[in-house]
Order: C-alpha cells, then structure tokens, then sequence
C-alpha cells in the first residue's frame, strides 16, 4: 500500500495579509541585514559571557552557586563594548573583589574580537559535534589556557547552545531573511569550510528571533 502524503499547507496571500506585513516593516524599520546582525550580535555577547564566566570559576577555585573560604570572591560586572565583524557588541565582564582576574577570551584592553567571533558563531550552527565545538574553543584560546580548562569550558556553554537550539517557536513567522556565514572547523587536526545558514524571523507580535 501506498504511503499517503501529507497535505501541504499553502499559505495564501490577501491584501489583508499583505498590509499587516507592510505595516510591521514601516513599524520596525525591519532591514535584513541589519536584523540579522544583531541577532548574532547577541549569541555573540551571551557566549563570551558565558566563557567568561568559565574562566572566573577557574581563577577563583570554585563555581558562581557555591560556596569557598577563599578570600576572594565574585564582585560583580562590568559593561564593555566590543567592535566585532557585525558592528559594536555590549558585553558584561565578570569581577572579582581583588581585581586579579584577566580574561583571556577577550582580555583586558581589548576592543576587537573579529578575529574570533565567526568562530563563536560557528558553534550555534546545527550539526556541530560536541567534538568539533571543544576543537573551536581550543583555537579560540590558543596555548594561552591549560588543557583542562579549555576542556571544561564546553561544559559551561553548551547547555546555553543546546537550550538556544531546542527552543520553542512558533509555526508561522510573516517574515523570514536568511544569510549565510562562511567559517573554518577544525577536526582531526584537518581544517574545512562550512556554511552557518543563519535565519531571522518576524513574529506576528513583530518580534524578531533567531530561528537557525
């Protein structure tokens, strides 16, 4: 027997529906670049928090929810902005109450990241292995972290990419831009080209979210 095919749903297009998207782009000055852009401008600032928060536990012995009779402790953030390959990015710093913490995914003085912020998009896109994921970081950090933190610092992120990947969403979006970022992985120590598609969508509401 046969398998049958589930229908297709065809949307259809009215003039109803074409004002309601006319309206949401005159109302939120919806360009796609522009969208996409700070869309991945804000995965970016939201990782780099979170290896930020890594490198403190790290420097300090002990996690963010516990506690130490270290006389050092967590002080707090600072607010820095950062010029990256999709324009300016707030981020919030980590301190700590001796000041004797250095970053090192984005160290004290600096102002760019361009060299690595494809990298950490890269992370977000479907498909990356825990493997491949732990191999960016590694290039990320280069020889100035310690093997075993570079490998605990997965732990602390991918549960932030796993949940952003398996988010709900709702079933129709009125608008939808999609791009393309090209970055290099590393596996097995062999270097290749992979295409990250990155797609923006407008809610109903007039939100815009991340879909991929």
């Amino acid at each position: 027997m046969a398998k049958q095919q589930k229908e297709v749903h065809k949307v259809k297009m009215t003039d109803g529906k074409r004002a309601i998207i006319q309206q949401l782009f005159q109302e939120y000055d919806i360009e796609s670049t522009s969208d996409i852009q700070d869309a991945l401008k804000d995965l970016l600032g939201g990782t780099i928090k979170e290896m930020m928060e890594a490198e403190m536990d790290s420097h300090l012995g002990y996690e963010k929810s516990q506690r130490s009779a270290n006389e050092n402790a967590r002080n707090g953030y600072k607010s820095k902005t950062l010029n990256s390959s999709y324009g300016s990015v707030r981020i919030e710093v980590p301190q700590d109450r001796q000041s004797s913490f250095e970053p090192q995914v984005v160290k004290k003085r600096q102002k760019d990241i361009s060299a690595i912020d494809q990298k950490i998009i890269s992370m977000y896109a479907k498909g990356m292995t825990t493997r491949q994921i732990s191999e960016t970081i590694n290039d990320i950090y280069g020889f100035e972290a310690s093997e075993g933190f570079v490998s605990d610092v997965p732990d602390k992120i991918l549960p932030h990419i796993e949940e952003w990947q398996n988010r709900c969403l709702v079933s129709v979006y009125p608008i939808v831009f999609i791009d393309a970022i090209h970055f290099s992985v590393r596996q097995d120590s062999i270097v290749s080209k992979l295409a990250a598609y990155v797609v923006v969508g407008i809610n109903d509401a007039g939100r815009k979210e991340v879909l991929t």
